[in-house]
C-alpha cells in the first residue's frame, strides 16, 4: 500500500517554498506520492473553505516534477467541468511527460455554485459534462490523431502530442461517494478516491456499493485509493466519532492496517482540518508526516533536505 501527502496549496501560509519543501519532504520520508487540490475562481463560497492565495495545481505539479525524482504527482481533485477537455488533456499529458510518467489524474464534478457561474460553467449539467470530458480526455491521451463526437464537445483529427508516458494512460481517480460518483468511477476510472471516511463506513457501505455498481455495469472493480484526515493526538479519540487517520499513533496505525486489509492500493494523508492555522503551521504538519514515516509505516526515509 502506497502512502501520500496532500499538499496545502491555499491559504495565508501557502507559498512556493512551502510547496517545494512539502514535496521534497514527502520524497525524503519515503512517501510514495503527493497530491494537490483545485479551484479556479476564489469566490465567496470557495474562500470560506479554501482561501486565497490558491496555487494552480497544473503549474505547481509541473514545477514540482523538476524538484522531485521519485514521488508520483496527482490532483485531489481537479474540478473537471471548469476547463476545456482538449486543454486539460494536453496539460496532463505534458506533466506526465515532464515527470517521466508520474502523473495521477484525480477528478470530481465540483460543488461551488458561485465558482461555476464565475467561470461560465453549467452547475446543473456538471455530472454529464464530467462524464463526456473524461471520454474526450481518454481519447486524446490514447489516439493520434484524435477525434470525438459528443453532446457538449466535438473535435476531429487533433494531434495531441506529446502523449502521456503511462500506458494506456495516466490513472484516473474519481472522487465522491454518491451513486452517480460510483457509476462514474466504475465506468471511467481506475481508482475510487473517497475523502474523509470512516473505516467501518468504507467496509460496510462504501465498498459493497462500489462492488455492486461494478457488477451491475459488468466492469472490473476500481482500485481503492482514499484520502483520509491525518490528525495525530497525544491520547486516543472515541472510536464512534473519529474519522480514519485521526487519533493516537496506535489508532492511525490500526486504520492503515484496516485499509490495507480492505484492499487499498494508495492512501492519501491530509492534515488540512478546516482551520486556517493549518496553512501556516508547516513545522507541525511536517512533524506529523515524520511520525507516520518513522513510527507508523516504518518507511525507509533519507536525511531531510
Amino acid at each position: 500500500m502506497k502512502l501520500g501527502m496532500n499538499l496545502i496549496n491555499f491559504g495565508p501560509g501557502a507559498t512556493a517554498e512551502s510547496l517545494r519543501r512539502s514535496a521534497v519532504l514527502a520524497e525524503t520520508l519515503g512517501l510514495h506520492f503527493v497530491m494537490i487540490a483545485d479551484h479556479v475562481a476564489i469566490t465567496p463560497d470557495v474562500s470560506g473553505r479554501y482561501p486565497a492565495p490558491f496555487y494552480d495545481p497544473f503549474v505547481t505539479l509541473a514545477w514540482l516534477a523538476g524538484e522531485t525524482k521519485r514521488v508520483e504527482l496527482g490532483t485531489t481533485v481537479i474540478v473537471l467541468p471548469y476547463r476545456n477537455p482538449i486543454h486539460t488533456a494536453r496539460l496532463t499529458a505534458n506533466i506526465d511527460q515532464i515527470s517521466g510518467g508520474r502523473f495521477i489524474f484525480g477528478v470530481g464534478i465540483g460543488w461551488a455554485q458561485q465558482e461555476f457561474a464565475a467561470v461560465g460553467a453549467d452547475y446543473h449539467k456538471r455530472g454529464a459534462v464530467t462524464d463526456e470530458w473524461l471520454e474526450a480526455i481518454k481519447t486524446l491521451w490514447t489516439q493520434q490523431p484524435a477525434s470525438y463526437e459528443g453532446r457538449h464537445i466535438a473535435f476531429q483529427d487533433i494531434d495531441p502530442a506529446p502523449m502521456p508516458v503511462r500506458s494506456p494512460h495516466p490513472p484516473i481517480w474519481v472522487g465522491g461517494a454518491s451513486s452517480a460518483a460510483l457509476r462514474r468511477t466504475v465506468k471511467y476510472g481506475d481508482g475510487w478516491h473517497p475523502m474523509r471516511i470512516r473505516v467501518d463506513w468504507l467496509r460496510d457501505a462504501g465498498l459493497p456499493a462500489l462492488r455492486e455498481t461494478a457488477e451491475r455495469l459488468e466492469r472490473p472493480v476500481p482500485a481503492l485509493c482514499p484520502r483520509i484526515r491525518l490528525g495525530l493526538t497525544d491520547s486516543p479519540l472515541p472510536e464512534d466519532t473519529r474519522l480514519a487517520g485521526e487519533g493516537s499513533v496506535d489508532q492511525v496505525r490500526s486504520d492503515l492496517a484496516a485499509l490495507e486489509e480492505l484492499g487499498a492500493e494508495y492512501v492519501l494523508l491530509d492534515t488540512w482540518g478546516d482551520d486556517l492555522a493549518d496553512t501556516t503551521l508547516y513545522e507541525r504538519t511536517f512533524a506529523q508526516y515524520s511520525t507516520v514515516a518513522e513510527r507508523i509505516a516504518d518507511l525507509p526515509h533519507e536525511t531531510v533536505r
